[in-house]
């Protein structure tokens, strides 16, 4: 696996079930993964002969994040390994244009769009539609809302364009939450699809996933899910996709990203399905027969445990550990720094207010932003 973060350490452990052997490649040798990892090299994924080199007799590569140069990624191909997913599929999680433009021709549902040149190009965009505000992206490089500018004038807008990347230009959809798809495919073509979550942001990070999404309709959720499979094998995606979608006030669904790997939408899924994303994510690039993607509970509720001020978070334990037996605790090995995310938390029942709470609380006990 290329990366060393949270997603690597937790596909790890979803491997150590089936005795895969796996080989981390990873930016230091206390990333994450690198942590918990037994066979791990220290290098840089950017760096062609560093991937080679990692690269010498694995089965299968996958990744822990979207950023590996696509052109290094097709030299691995021609070498004869397995890159899964591969450079094809990897281009549209990369470059947002590419994606709106490959979305746009398959006819999947998307806000309207298109790539500005300067910030007089966004106000012709803005004036195209119903005006100011919209939504600036650079179309590489952003994520938990990095790269991403709410634009109300001309003059917001000369900001993005000093990246000197590509700017796309989305007009701002009237929503009424956040939902996200996710499925996995295999190579063969087999594929599974969780339940539909809604996932709740806080100053563009995720903060609370709910599983399934309450009072989602039956014929909306089928929908996002036949969306997200038919995504997957159009764009031939090998392993976990999440496709991130807005509910718009009228009923409808658009595709606002998409994620070529595991993803945090999916974390619910490692004490709330009955088989997790991290699990099939490593059943699908081995070209294994997929696991069962239904909930175990009525209700999940994973809440992201963000850095605070309070650095000592194992001595929360022993509070949140009592207070709620049933409480899932996943915690990345990462130094604790304020609004990084360091850990998960895991509810489930059948009351969803409770779960709610419960979750809320550990995570917020957890933080040091709840003392009782």
């Amino acid at each position: 696996m290329v990366g060393g973060g949270q997603l690597a350490r937790m596909t790890h452990e979803a491997g150590i079930p089936l005795g895969i052997r796996f080989k981390l490649l990873s930016d230091t040798p206390t990333d994450s993964a690198a942590q918990v990892v037994g066979d791990v090299v220290v290098g840089d994924y950017r760096d062609l002969e560093t991937l080679r080199a990692f690269a010498r007799g694995c089965d299968v590569i996958t990744f822990d994040h979207e950023h590996v140069p696509l052109e290094h990624l097709r030299a691995l191909e021609a070498d004869g390994i397995a890159v899964r997913p591969g450079p094809a599929a990897l281009r549209y999680a990369q470059d947002k244009g590419a994606m709106r433009e490959r979305l746009t021709a398959l006819g999947a549902p998307c806000p309207r769009h298109r790539i500005v040149a300067d910030a007089a190009d966004v106000v012709a965009f803005a004036e195209e539609g119903d005006g100011f505000p919209v939504i600036l992206k650079t179309v590489r490089g952003g994520y938990d809302g990095k790269g991403v500018w709410f634009v109300r004038s001309e003059a917001d807008a000369a900001e993005p364009f000093k990246a000197g990347v590509p700017v796309l230009a989305e007009e701002k959809v009237d929503f009424v939450r956040e939902l996200a798809a996710n499925v996995v495919r295999s190579p063969h073509g087999q594929a599974v699809a969780y339940p539909v979550v809604e996932s709740r942001q806080v100053d563009g990070v995720c903060d609370t996933v709910i599983a399934p999404a309450p009072a989602l309709a039956e014929e909306l959720a089928g929908e996002a899910q036949e969306l997200a499979l038919r995504i997957a094998d159009e764009l031939g995606v090998v392993g976990h996709l999440a496709v991130e979608l807005f509910e718009t006030r009228d009923g409808r669904i658009l595709v606002n990203e998409l994620a070529m790997r595991p993803h945090n939408s999916g974390h619910w899924t490692m004490d709330g399905a009955v088989t997790s994303q991290f699990a099939n994510h490593v059943r699908a690039v081995l070209d294994l027969p997929l696991g069962d993607p239904r909930p175990r509970a009525t209700w999940t509720v994973m809440a992201n445990v963000l850095g605070g001020d309070y650095p000592d978070m194992y001595s929360a334990y022993l509070h949140c550990m009592a207070r709620d037996p049933q409480l899932k605790i996943h915690m990345y090995g990462k130094d604790v720094k304020p609004g990084r995310k360091v850990g998960h938390v895991n509810t489930y029942g059948d009351d969803l207010d409770d779960v709610l709470e419960r979750a809320s609380h550990a995570a917020g006990y957890l933080r040091g932003t709840i003392v009782e």
